[in-house]
């Protein structure tokens, strides 16, 4: 699965429009990953539990959007975006979105 966040693919030519595809996940810190990401930021810099945890959503997001795209008859996805926003301030909402296409060699 070609998986790009532009409109096409060199080389390639756009045969058919599945539609809008995406992949989601909700994510939460546990209370000891809470404490110490907040200790951290006492002190400034990155913070390297918040850094993973979204690192692997931003993964299982795609993985998700790529499984929907796949069960569509695409094997492709253009102008992949990602979104995401705050639940509860304690929870992180990852959306991994695109347009399902179905390639062909030009």
């Amino acid at each position: 699965m070609i998986v790009t966040t532009t409109e096409g693919v060199a080389g390639y030519r756009v045969l058919e429009v599945k539609g809008q595809v995406f992949g989601v996940t909700v994510r939460s810190r546990g209370i000891g990953g809470n404490i110490v990401a907040s200790l951290r930021s006492l002190v400034g810099g990155e913070i390297h539990e918040y850094t993973a945890l979204l690192e692997e959503a931003r993964r299982h997001a795609i993985d998700r959007m790529v499984q929907n795209a796949t069960a569509m008859g695409a094997n492709a996805v253009v102008m992949m975006r990602f979104d995401s926003s705050e639940i509860g301030e304690i929870m992180s909402e990852i959306v991994a979105y695109g347009t399902a296409v179905v390639l062909d060699r030009a």
